[in-house]
């Protein structure tokens, strides 16, 4: 009997396939594909434990990607709607929720990039790491602080591993093919904002 993918692969294959319409030769994201993609990271932000505060945050944030999708299907015609409306900057617009929802993303990634690049069994200075380049700048003292103080609790990669359902030799290639992945469709949300009035202060704004 065949095992059954572990969420890392899972995951990996997601964005995998977000990646492949990014890096085509007309570049775009659905947003119904996305949100799929981003659904299946919710269980791996929890199983960190530290950040089941963001992982709450981070499924309502994808579920009005969700029903944005249903009246706007591309990210493109996301922003330029939000920005037809002069809504962009409201505090749960869609344009801010996918700020968001893109720094979960790119925090992953740099905690992948990170446990590959150290080595080891913590995971803790990767996860560290991470938190403080993408979501520190954003949170005030007293939330620094907690987290600071909840990364002792922190699984152990082996731990971690066994809660994905993945061995060390796949997720080491799936952690990779989700960082490669995942860093396309950052650099194509980041071009699509800079390319767009007031784009640069929303990927500045809390």
């Amino acid at each position: 009997m065949a095992k059954k993918s572990g969420l890392l692969t899972t995951v990996a294959d997601a964005f995998s396939e977000v990646a492949q319409t990014v890096n085509s030769p007309r570049p775009y994201v659905e947003i119904g594909q996305l949100v799929r993609a981003c659904r299946l990271l919710s269980p791996l932000l929890s199983s960190l434990g530290v950040f089941k505060f963001a992982e709450k945050e981070f499924s309502a944030k994808v579920d009005d990607l969700a029903e944005a999708a249903k009246s706007v299907h591309t990210l493109e015609s996301l922003l330029d709607s939000d920005i037809r409306k002069n809504c962009e900057k409201d505090s749960n617009s869609h344009s801010r929720n996918l700020v968001r929802v893109k720094r979960s993303v790119d925090m992953l990634k740099i905690m992948f990039e990170q446990i590959l690049a150290r080595g080891g069994n913590s995971i803790i200075g990767p996860v560290s790491t991470a938190y403080k380049q993408v979501f520190a700048p954003y949170h005030g003292w007293l939330i620094r602080t907690g987290v600071s103080a909840a990364m002792i609790t922190l699984p152990t990669k082996a731990q971690l591993l066994r809660n994905l359902n993945e061995d060390e030799a796949t997720a080491n290639v799936q952690m990779q093919k989700y960082v490669t992945a995942s860093a396309s469709v950052l650099q194509y949300i980041d071009k699509l904002f800079h390319s767009r009035r007031s784009g640069n202060e929303l990927l500045g704004m809390v």
